[in-house]
């Protein structure tokens, strides 16, 4: 199509469109009722996918910017941030948990779970582990052991209220920052051919990423109906993904063109992946419903 890319920056896109978002789709599957079983699925898929996504995209942006790329140094870096971030959420979320059960005090408790997000994710940052990983495990840990044993009833009320605030508000305006970021921008014709090309290849790479293991785990325990359907259409690409391809322009590693070309394939995919897959998602977790409903 005449842009001129290397094939690590072809990676470096892949790895930076494979995190999903899982809010909209978790929104609207709660209004037309689908199974829990299936919303946990999606928002656990998430969220390590988006951690390993974020380590992928991380240790390619070095060798992009011209770090050395023999199997055993991508192989350290991997361990050093996947493993490194698993180990420290671990570690993180065994002290905070401890901490919980040692007060009774809502407003404690929540400022405790604040202190170990942001110090957390920080401390990872220092020593160059992943801080999404982190995040997640820590999250995990509080959010199931912790949550059972370490808060009252009172604790979860006001501790859920919160993080869905936080959780709204920063995604409100993680978007209104990519609508602006969109009216700066120039889009060439080729970037725009570019980004419409790769849409269906972005969503096979999803159907074959979700539809092996579900095949493979099928024989351990049971799928919902159309549950790769669901998984692969429901997989919408939003602000880590945008996020990410914005840091390129300023990570000084990739040539101004290459940045703005992959920002332009990231922006199109994105755009088709809210608009015509948010929008047609709650017709197939319907009709899925609806097979569940028969097979009863």
């Amino acid at each position: 199509m005449g842009l001129e890319m290397k094939f690590i920056h072809c990676l470096l896109f892949g790895a930076l469109i494979s995190p999903t978002d899982p809010i909209a789709v978790l929104a609207i599957m709660k209004k037309v009722g689908a199974p829990k079983s299936l919303e946990t699925r999606i928002a656990g898929e998430s969220l390590f996918n988006d951690g390993i996504g974020v380590v992928v995209f991380l240790t390619l942006l070095d060798f992009a910017g011209g770090g050395a790329a023999s199997f055993g140094h991508v192989a350290a870096t991997f361990v050093a941030e996947a493993l490194g971030g698993v180990g420290l959420g671990l570690a993180l979320g065994y002290l905070a948990y401890r901490l919980l059960k040692s007060v009774d005090d809502y407003q404690v408790e929540v400022l405790l779970t604040l202190a170990l997000v942001a110090g957390g994710y920080a401390l990872a940052h220092a020593i160059h582990t992943s801080g999404p990983l982190a995040m997640v495990v820590a999250g995990l840990l509080i959010g199931n052991h912790g949550r059972q044993f370490a808060m009252s009833d009172r604790t979860r009320e006001h501790l859920d209220r919160f993080w869905e605030l936080v959780d709204e508000v920063l995604n409100a305006v993680l978007f209104v920052l990519i609508g602006m970021e969109v009216v700066v921008l120039t889009f060439s014709g080729r970037a725009l051919l570019a980004g419409a090309a790769a849409v269906p290849l972005v969503l096979l790479a999803r159907l074959v990423s979700v539809g092996v293991p579900v095949a493979v785990l099928q024989r351990f325990r049971p799928f919902g109906p159309r549950a790769v359907r669901i998984l692969t259409w429901g997989g919408l690409r939003g602000g880590i993904s945008v996020a990410l391809a914005l840091s390129l322009a300023y990570s000084g590693r990739v040539d101004e063109p290459v940045a703005k070309t992959i920002l332009t394939l990231t922006y199109v995919v994105v755009a088709f992946s809210i608009l015509v897959q948010g929008l047609t998602i709650p017709a197939l977790v319907s009709r899925a419903a609806s097979a569940r409903a028969r097979e009863k």
